[in-house]
Parts: structure tokens; sequence; C-alpha cells
């Protein structure tokens, strides 16, 4: 039976743990306004996500691997782009970046700093923004 537990995950086998990330939903207009006014203060990072995608979820799990900071540090926002397009739109008029998904921005003192499309994504060197 050992070769069946090593194959199928036997009791033996190591499981992974998924790291939770600390995401604010984003699914409102009026969050706009917010991340925009916090990122005066504080840095303010948006992930635009399509659940229809399998680079997304790619490049999501990428992301979630490599991620190294706090809440202290960022505030970070999580969009399902098909369940809240309106948002998603209002996002590239507001920060005046063209919609891509997957796609990351970095919001600061009111305006993208930086912005990333699928490999571009995980590109973005989140530590040079922090202060």
């Amino acid at each position: 039976m050992g070769i069946f537990n090593s194959l199928f995950g036997g009791s033996n086998s190591v499981k992974k743990v998924k790291k939770m990330l600390p995401w604010i939903a984003l699914n409102s207009l009026d969050q706009l306004n917010t991340i925009e006014n916090k990122s005066m203060t504080k840095l303010q990072v948006i992930f635009k996500y399509s659940t229809r995608c399998g680079i997304s979820s790619m490049v999501l799990n990428q992301f979630e691997n490599s991620y190294n900071l706090t809440e202290d540090d960022l505030d970070l926002y999580f969009l399902d782009l098909i369940n809240y397009r309106e948002v998603s739109n209002e996002i590239g008029y507001k920060f005046q970046v063209m919609h891509e998904s997957p796609q990351l921005l970095v919001i600061k003192n009111g305006v993208a700093v930086a912005h990333g499309s699928h490999s571009g994504v995980n590109a973005i060197d989140l530590d040079s923004f922090i202060e």
C-alpha cells in the first residue's frame, strides 16, 4: 500500500498551506475615492482578477507566493472584475490605466505610479514604493 499512499496522498503526505493575504474586497465605486484618499498616506494596491481566466489564476498564485509585506505597509484590494465590471471600468478612468487582466495597480498620492499585467504583475517591486 505504500506506493498508493505516495501516489494518492496518504497520511504521510505533506500538505501545502496556502498563504492568506490581507485582501480587501473591492466591490463598490465608493471604494475608489477611499483608495485615492488613503493613497496620500499609505500605499494602495489593486489586483484585478478574472475568474474565467487561467492566466489570472496562475499570476495570482505567483503573487501570493512571493508576497512578503504586511497590512502596515499597504492596503491590498482584490477585484473580481467579472462580477464588478463597472468598478473595473471606473478604475481605468480614475487612474488613467488601460484595462487588462490580470492586472496590478500601485496607487500613491492619488495616482497610479505603477501597473502591470500578466507576467508584469509579479515584476513590480512593491517594496520600492514603501517609504
